[in-house]
């Protein structure tokens, strides 16, 4: 039945909606509990962040990189907040394009839905990147085995194209296609062994830590362990991951709250303590564009090869959990993007393992390629720029829902909203201010773009502009 005129682009979807459309057996298969959410947290933030792009980032920081680390660190902190309220009261798949889509309307879930894609596919391409370099660390050290440029680095590193990045994505691609609960437990696993690894690194490091090389502290001022803390922001980008598994998980209202704050203190304290230990361990200029910065930190201090050799098999594990976790999240907003008809159907359609097999083999092969393609820290880059605007969105998402909705059903609640969402949209807004104009600009095309796909197919296409669900439903509309 046709309907007099459409909603338009900022329309919000009602809450009834979002629960209705999660609810039977036909859907996702709930079967994550809160110790694999919060694995699954710690595993997407652990990973290349801590293991490569501290390598990156040291050269603008020196030492007080270890501040950079707190100050990236406390800026998630508040948007954490703001996502454990928005995942406790919304606990659906899509995490911020869902809950930009519920608070802010149609046309701002879409934008930051097409944002998410980005974020999630460049920075699985980035980390398995990271994950290249200490493959080629791990086999020249224990075998004298050396890959040649050709086959290990992208063009414009000296390389056609990365080999190992390549295999890592697609070995990854096909654990999720087989199933969620099996996903899960390899991650969790994986979680362990990272941060047993981490742990050892801190502990024997720290008895060899000279503290001359603390000195001079900043070697480039407040700005250089800003513009640090803007670029190391990439190694905290993980946690919202959790949010995108909320029809997975078996009490979402109370489960994802704890695992969306607590993997992102986990992270966060180890994050500092290894930042001590690295930096005591080695000169700035010994780490500074360091491939495998923890490996060559630990041989330089304290002497210990094998301890490098066991660093860079951590490195290998802990990367190896962050693409299965970042490309699992990925997948997960295309399906729920493609199930409100802003994308073609197909992406929705489960397999017989009720898995999205389709999304996340056409993720699959394209971060495959980009892996093999690009170089780490262009992506870096960018994967930031988006992160920080899915934040700045899911912080002013949490103050806008406390005011249309203040009756609604929250498993989590934010302390002294307005205040902490606007520090956290604050922060957010002041690390992307850090960010290069050629990052701004390659961030404005990827959204122009999404949005000549919205108004060519989405809006006709969306479900909600076509008035699909209950006359009651639709009755809520805003416009």
């Amino acid at each position: 039945m046709a309907t007099a005129t459409r909603p338009g682009p900022w329309a919000r979807k009602p809450m009834e909606h979002l629960a209705r459309e999660t609810g039977g057996d036909d859907g996702l298969k709930r079967a994550v509990g809160v110790l694999d959410l919060t694995a699954l947290g710690i595993g997407a933030i652990i990973g290349t962040g801590i293991f490569v792009i501290i390598g990156e980032a040291i050269g603008d920081a020196g030492p007080s990189i270890v501040l950079s680390f707190a100050l990236a660190g406390i800026t998630c902190l508040f948007s954490a907040l703001s996502y454990g309220e928005l995942a406790s009261s919304i606990p659906v798949s899509g995490s911020a394009y869902t809950y930009g889509y519920a608070t802010l309307g149609e046309l701002v879930g879409w934008i930051i839905g097409w944002d998410l894609i980005l974020e999630y596919g460049v920075s699985v391409a980035a980390v398995a990147v990271g994950w290249g370099g200490y493959l080629q660390s791990l086999l020249d050290s224990l075998f004298g085995i050396s890959l040649p440029d050709s086959i290990s680095a992208p063009p414009g590193d000296g390389g056609s194209f990365n080999l190992p990045a390549m295999f890592l994505v697609l070995a990854v691609t096909g654990v999720l296609i087989y199933g969620i609960r099996e996903s899960a437990r390899a991650n969790t696993i994986m979680v362990a062994v990272k941060i047993l690894i981490l742990a050892f690194f801190i502990i024997v490091g720290f008895a060899s830590i000279n503290g001359d090389n603390f000195s001079p502290w900043a070697p480039n001022g407040v700005s250089g362990t800003v513009d640090a803390a803007a670029l190391i922001f990439f190694a905290y980008i993980g946690f919202d991951a959790v949010s995108t598994s909320g029809e997975e998980a078996t009490n979402a209202q109370r489960d994802l709250p704890i695992a969306i704050i607590g993997s992102l203190l986990i992270a966060t304290l180890l994050y500092i303590l290894v930042a001590i230990v690295a930096v005591g361990l080695a000169p700035q200029d010994k780490l500074a564009g360091s491939d495998a910065p923890l490996s060559d930190a630990i041989k330089i201090g304290a002497g210990l090869d094998w301890a490098g050799d066991l660093l860079s098999f951590g490195a290998l594990v802990a990367i190896t959990s962050v693409t299965l976790t970042i490309l699992y999240g990925q997948t997960r907003i295309f399906f729920a993007m493609s199930r409100d008809g802003l994308l073609p159907k197909v992406f929705s359609r489960l397999s017989v393992r009720r898995t999205p097999a389709v999304t996340t083999l056409m993720f699959g092969i394209l971060t495959a390629i980009m892996a093999a393609l690009l170089p780490l820290s262009e992506i870096a880059k960018l994967v930031n720029i988006g992160t920080l605007f899915a934040f700045l969105i899911v912080n002013i998402g949490v103050i806008i829902l406390r005011r249309t909705q203040p009756d609604l059903e929250r498993g989590f609640r934010v302390p002294f909203v307005p205040v902490f969402p606007l520090i956290g949209s604050a922060l957010c807004i002041y690390l992307m201010s850090r960010l290069e104009l050629v990052t701004w600009l390659r961030f404005g095309g990827w959204l122009l773009l999404g949005l000549i796909i919205y108004f060519l197919y989405g809006r006709n296409h969306s479900r909600l502009q076509l008035g699909e669900g209950p006359d009651e439903e639709r009755a809520k509309l805003s416009v």
